[in-house]
Order: structure tokens, then sequence, then C-alpha cells
């Protein structure tokens, strides 16, 4: 009988069994939840030897029939909606609320896919030339392997895994080790809907087993999403292959303040922005840049909201803040917290050292609010990805601009503000990938695509619409047709 508290591969359309166990533990109790399996080389040749030998008759299914299994995939998304979430918040810590909104999200991926019919077609030229034409059509890569972070272990791997399938690829996950029973129920649901076995697999591992993917022969592209050093590390790696890279990586997301904003609706995005899913989002809001006159009262107003929020673990319905993924992870954010105060941040709420009772052995941060911070910070500089928000103070919309030119990343910005001459200024100059009006947390809807700039991304397009290219090749062809083809009589 298969043990129900490990966690397995899942290859050639069924679990399997393959490396050394590690515990995954509950991140609000430090408690271990089970156990997963971590491959090694041979669990990697066995899922690329069953994803390239899926390739050619799932490349040659028609783009209907894929579109099909793709809408039953959907289907089984909703029906199992609430024990994802469950599942999500359970391993991830964050709250049933917030892992049903990435449910959502990541359906909302699938859908996008499920439009393929319309979406992967080429284009025609007709009489480029005497008697001849010239047409394009996009073709699937084959092995495509998608590497993705602990925090959103639903929505990120839909958002690659549904292009890469819809486009006539196969797909290995290597989901995070430290939450990875959704991505294997995602697979069994893939499964049920009608995926054919090889298409859909999932590994578990470290650093290893991710090189080893993208050093295998037969794979033909990697996707990322993480930390940055990891994403430039994989981008160098993957161009060394001969393999197509997209790597999203870091983020320092700023949500500038005019003067003329409300008040109570900006501190409540920033509130949201700042400490929802304990700031474990890329696209979380960690930099607060207040311009002008009424920063005391912006400020004021968030320190209200941050005191205010409720501390727990991800099950609790009353919670509004759940536990960081690690222990290393509470470590590495308190330690920043505390390095920011002794260089001179005024902690207007220092939550970050609270204990939640009955739940001591927990990795939680709380809210925690710093006035007052510098440019040259370590705590501006660097990713804190905890439920932390910095206040900047500048006296202009220039210079609010210059901070986030000058920053090495360039994944979000957002401004606040009742002045449409302002917000469009902004929405031109701002140096990020995704820009939010009076928007927190600007990801765009999947018709759109996603992905940053700078230091935030290496290598091709991005996710969701904008990976259409990146999961597919373009062929040209001219054709000619005339009399002169046909033998000599």
């Amino acid at each position: 009988m298969m043990n129900e508290l490990l966690t397995h591969h899942w290859i050639d359309g069924q679990p399997y069994a393959g490396g050394q166990p590690v515990p995954v533990v509950n991140p609000a109790t430090g408690a271990p939840l089970g156990e997963v399996l971590l491959g090694d080389a041979e669990v990697v040749e066995r899922a690329v030897a069953s994803a390239q030998a899926a390739f050619p008759k799932w490349r040659n299914t028609p783009v209907s029939r894929r579109a099909q299994v793709l809408y039953a995939f959907r289907d089984q998304l909703r029906a199992h909606l609430d024990e994802l979430a469950e599942l999500i918040s359970a391993e991830h810590g964050k709250t049933v609320d917030d892992a049903r909104g990435e449910m959502a999200r990541g359906i909302e991926a699938v859908e996008l896919a499920c439009g393929v019919p319309g979406l992967l077609k080429g284009e025609f030229g007709e009489q480029t030339a005497t008697n001849l034409d010239t047409f394009s059509m996009l073709q699937p890569l084959g092995v495509c392997v998608g590497v993705t972070p602990f925090n959103f272990p639903v929505m990120i791997p839909l958002m690659k895994m549904a292009v890469a399938v819809a486009a006539g690829n196969t797909f290995i996950l290597k989901p995070s080790e430290q939450d990875p029973g959704p991505a294997v129920r995602l697979a069994e649901l893939a499964k049920a809907a009608g995926l054919p076995d090889g298409v859909f697999s999932v590994v578990h591992g470290g650093q290893d087993v991710v090189e080893a993917l993208i050093d295998h022969p037969d794979t033909t592209a990697v996707s990322f999403v993480g930390s940055t050093p990891v994403a430039h590390s994989i981008y160098r790696r993957g161009a060394a292959a001969g393999i197509r890279v997209q790597a999203l990586g870091g983020a320092k997301n700023h949500l500038v303040v005019m003067p003329d904003a409300n008040v109570g609706f900006t501190a409540d995005a920033l509130a949201a922005g700042a400490f929802g899913a304990a700031g474990q989002r890329c696209m979380a809001v960690t930099t607060a840049v207040l311009v002008g006159d009424g920063a005391d009262e912006v400020v004021e107003a968030v320190r209200l909201r941050a005191e205010g929020m409720i501390l727990g673990a991800g099950s609790d319905p009353a919670t509004q803040v759940g536990p960081l993924i690690s222990a290393a992870a509470k470590e590495r954010v308190q330690s920043m917290v505390a390095r920011a105060i002794d260089a001179g941040a005024k902690p207007v709420v220092d939550r970050s050292t609270e204990v939640v009772p009955g739940h001591e052995g927990g990795f939680f941060v709380g809210p925690t609010l710093l006035d007052h911070v510098t440019p040259t910070s370590e705590i501006y500089l660097q990713e804190v990805f905890g439920p932390v928000l910095i206040v900047l103070r500048v006296n202009t919309l220039d210079e609010a601009l210059e901070l986030i030119r000058t920053n090495r990343y360039g994944n979000g910005a957002a401004i606040f503000t009742a002045s449409g001459t302002a917000a469009r200024r902004f929405q031109r100059d701002a140096q990020a990938g995704m820009v939010g009006v009076n928007v927190p947390i600007p990801v765009p809807v999947a018709p759109f695509g996603a992905g940053g700039w700078n230091d935030s991304v290496f290598g091709d397009t991005g996710l969701s619409n904008a990976a259409w290219r990146f999961y597919t090749q373009p062929k040209y062809v001219s054709a000619r047709w005339d009399e002169q083809v046909g033998r000599d009589s």
C-alpha cells in the first residue's frame, strides 16, 4: 500500500518512487506533515524518456482535441478547488482564502490555454513572388521543463504548463520540495481530464535535479521562477546547454503615493499588498514611496492596519497573515528587520518577533512597518520576502521615478493618485514590467501575460499569453506551384 504521507514523483501517468525522502514541514507548527522523495539521475532520465516518448503523438494531436482536454482539466480544477486550496494552505501556510485566490488565477491560465485553436495560428502571404506564396507556422519544441517556487505551488505551474502543453509540448514540472503535494495533485487531475501519460510529469529534487534536467540532451526549454541569483544561474546554464530559457527572478516593488491620493484607500492597498501571503510574493508591495505632504497621515493609517492584522495558522478562518515557509526564512527576515532598525530605520510597527499562542514552533513574522528608510540601506536594496513594508520619503514624482529607475529590480511598480496627468506620466516612465494605477499588485490577467524588467527577468518573454512564442518555434515556408513544377511531357 502506498504511504499517503509520502509525496512521490509523477512519471508516465502514475506515482513513481525514486530517490531519498526528506520531511515536508507544517509552517504553522514546525512539525512534519509527511515526506517527499527527492529524485536523482535515474529519476530524471526516466521522466525525460517518458516525456520524449509521448511528444510525437501529442504534437500531432489536433489543437481542438488538446483544447478539449484542457477544458476538462479546467473543470477538474474547479471541482477540486477547495481541496487544493486546503492542501496549499497546509503545506505553504497561506490562508485558505488566499489559496483560493491563487487557484482562481491558475484556472484563468488554463482557460487562456483552452483558446489554443485561435492563439496558435501562423501567417500567410499570397503571391509574395510570381506564383509563390509564403507562410509561417508555430510548432512545439519538445520536452520543456518548469522549475517553480514555493510561494505559488499551483498558480505558477499552471501559468507555465497550460500554455506549454496546449502548444503541443510535453512538460516536466520540478516544484519546490517545501510544498510538493499540490503539484502531484495537479498531475492526477490532468490525467483524469484525459491528458495522455507522459505529457505532464512531476519530478521532485534539489539543485542537482534541476541541473540534470537542464543539461539533458532531450530538454528543449526551461522556464523558472524564483530568486534573482538562481534565475541568473539557470539562465547561464540553459544558454550553455543551447536551450531556450525564461528565468523570472526577485523584485523590489515600489508603490508611489501622491499627495492627492485617498489615504484610507491607499492604506488598505499598502497593508494588503505588503502583508498578504506574509509578503511571500514576487509582486508584494515592499516599498512605499511617499511624495510630498501627507506622508505622516499615510504612515499612521498603515500603522493602524498593521497593528490590527491577525497573525495565525492559515487554516484558521480568522487569520489574515500566516507563517513564513521555513525556520530559515523566519530567521532571515527577523535579522534584516533588526539590522535596518540598527541602521536608523524607525520601527513604526515591529511585530517581527511576535509569537502566536499555541503555535510556538511555527515560522511566524508579524506585519512590520519601517519608516525613514534610505535608498542605500540593505533592507531597501535586497528582497526581504516577508511581511515588511518600508517607507521612503521624497519631494517629487521625479524623485520617485528615479528611485525606481536606479533600483536593480524591475518587476512591478504602482502609483496611487487622483491626477490623470501624474498617472499617465508614471505608466509611461516607470521602469518596471508591470505597472499599476491605483492597483497595488498589477499582475495582468492571463490574456495579457506577465513579466518584469532588469534583474527581475533573464531570457525570453513572460508568462501566460506572453509564453506562446516561448513554447513554440516558427517555421517559414515558401511554396511555389505553377506549370513548371510538373514533369515535362
